[in-house]
């Protein structure tokens, strides 16, 4: 009687500390990226780092556990949206700012651009839909003129990633200044015509 009684109780204690280690990692994935020590988000959420071994089968299992919530819900969101902008000038304007906004305040994302952890399928499944998007907008702005003629697809992904590296190995800028040279990218790959207005 004692054991089936305790059965259940070990499986609410499961729940509970997956569910602490679940809301732990969002917070330390979003607020210092995929690389943060398991220490801090076992210490977060009140359990042991064996018990993140045991619960998600190391830091693979935690990433592809939360990500979704992390940032891949967001960056889909942000693919979509672009998708539903008919002018292909603003659509560039907006995918790249809210792609670089993405950038800026979520840390994660840059390890998900920078492939930190290639061997977890979802991470680079998330990499081929950006690169996916990446694709089409750019095929569709050289078609209207919007981006400069010899601007590639390649090109834009290089500038996502250069930017990744530095938000995440270089001094981190002030927001205004962050914007401001979102600014000066944009100006750069626009076409003659969408640079005067045409």
């Amino acid at each position: 009687m004692a054991g089936a009684a305790s059965e259940p109780r070990l499986r609410a204690d499961a729940r509970r500390n997956s569910a602490q280690i679940r809301s732990a990692a969002i917070g330390a994935f979003q607020g210092q990226g995929l690389t943060v020590p398991l220490e801090e988000v076992a210490k977060a959420a009140g359990v042991s780092k064996a018990t993140i071994f045991n619960r998600f089968g190391g830091r693979i299992g935690l990433i592809e556990a939360v990500i979704e919530e992390v940032v891949a819900s967001e960056l889909f969101t942000v693919i979509d949206r672009t998708r539903t902008i008919d002018d292909v000038g603003e659509r560039i304007t907006y995918y790249l700012t809210a792609l670089r906004d993405l950038q800026y305040r979520q840390p994660a994302f840059n390890d998900v651009l920078l492939q930190t952890y290639p061997h977890s399928r979802q991470l680079m499944e998330i990499c081929r839909a950006g690169s996916e998007a990446n694709e089409e907008l750019v095929a569709a702005a050289r078609a209207f003129g919007v981006l400069r003629p010899e601007f590639t697809a390649g090109d834009l992904h290089a500038l996502v990633l250069d930017n990744a590296l530095a938000l995440k190995h270089g001094e981190r800028p002030s927001r205004d200044d962050y914007d401001r040279r979102t600014m000066y990218v944009l100006d750069g790959i626009r076409g003659h015509s969408s640079a005067s207005g045409g």
